[in-house]
């Protein structure tokens, strides 16, 4: 291994260090009330280290969600790529790869729900914002993809598959968004996941030709 490629696996090593502090400090804390003093405290790490990998807080936020996106587009792209599942199944494979994607990480997927509808993106550096950009596409494709197939077999009702997509994934990130405020609120049972089951039921049959 060369110089530079130790350099770049250091300076990788280091970077997950810094986001895996960030997780357990946005966790502990929130990301209101956690600080970049605070993060570098836990990664054991100086302040102006943690400026070397990230512009801020914010860019440092955002990058947890890189690695839900990346396991979704994962997940997604077995479901499409499974030639014996007629266009009804798939829709069963990808709601249980939806909620895969939620247990995978709870807090993360949350944090990144969050972003999406806030004032950080116009924080991030253009290369940050361009990867979470590139991911989103690419998984929101993937899943109208799979609703083109039922489409052109004549399964699903006939209207844009991207469409489509993004109202499933508006369902996804509502339904979490909701049931978590309503248990942060009354501190009661969890209800998002049977809830998440009734919204893709109701979802499924809602995209089937009668």
């Amino acid at each position: 291994m060369g110089i530079r490629e130790r350099k770049e696996r250091e300076r990788e090593r280091r970077r997950q260090q810094i986001i895996v502090a960030a997780k357990r400090v946005f966790s502990d804390k929130g990301f209101s009330k956690a600080t970049m003093e605070d993060i570098a405290k836990e990664a054991e790490l100086s302040p102006g280290t943690l400026y070397l990998y990230f512009k801020n807080k914010d860019e440092l936020y955002a990058s947890l969600s890189l690695r839900i996106l990346q396991y979704l587009i994962i997940r997604l792209e077995h479901v499409i790529g499974n030639k014996e599942l007629n266009p009804e199944q798939k829709i069963e494979a990808l709601t249980e790869a939806m909620f895969d994607v939620y247990e995978f990480d709870p807090l993360i997927i949350i944090n990144m729900f969050h972003l999406q509808s806030s004032e950080t993106l116009k924080n991030l550096s253009d290369d940050l914002l361009a990867e979470i950009e590139t991911l989103s596409r690419k998984s929101l494709g993937t899943m109208a993809s799979i609703f083109q197939e039922g489409i052109d077999q004549g399964v699903f009702i006939q209207q844009h598959p991207v469409a489509i997509a993004d109202i499933f994934w508006a369902l996804f990130s509502g339904v979490i968004l909701w049931e978590s405020s309503k248990k942060i609120l009354d501190g009661k049972k969890d209800y998002l996941k049977d809830t998440l089951k009734v919204a893709f039921e109701i979802f499924s049959r809602g995209i089937q030709k009668r």
